[in-house]
């Protein structure tokens, strides 16, 4: 079985692809807090993508399978309502007690 990757080894991973990139010449910026990676003049992306730009196609009817969903819509419709099952007595078991509250034994009691 493929053993699953880790947290620590992505942090690994991680740290060792940061210092290669640092030893070959690379730099890390410093980035004040607070300071977003979004250009404030750019205008928001829900207003960029449109969803819908095709324009909206007609449906052709299968006479057949309109009438077999009419159908089985009527059928449901008409259909009567079951009655509810009544479910036999449940067989339960039951402790009989002498004069004195002592148990004495078991029976199988119909409720």
């Amino acid at each position: 079985m493929k053993k699953s990757v880790s947290k620590a080894d992505i942090r690994a991973q991680l740290q060792q692809e940061t210092e290669r990139f640092l030893r070959h010449g690379g730099e890390v910026k410093e980035i004040p807090l607070g300071e977003s990676g979004k250009n404030p003049d750019d205008p928001p992306l829900f207003l960029n993508r449109r969803l819908f730009v095709e324009p909206r196609t007609e449906r052709t009817l299968v006479p057949e399978v309109v009438a077999a969903i009419e159908a089985r819509r009527l059928e449901k419709r008409n259909r009567k309502p079951q009655r509810a099952t009544r479910r036999a007595p449940r067989r339960q078991r039951k402790i009989l007690y002498d004069d004195f509250g002592e148990p004495l034994r078991q029976v199988w009691v119909e409720e």
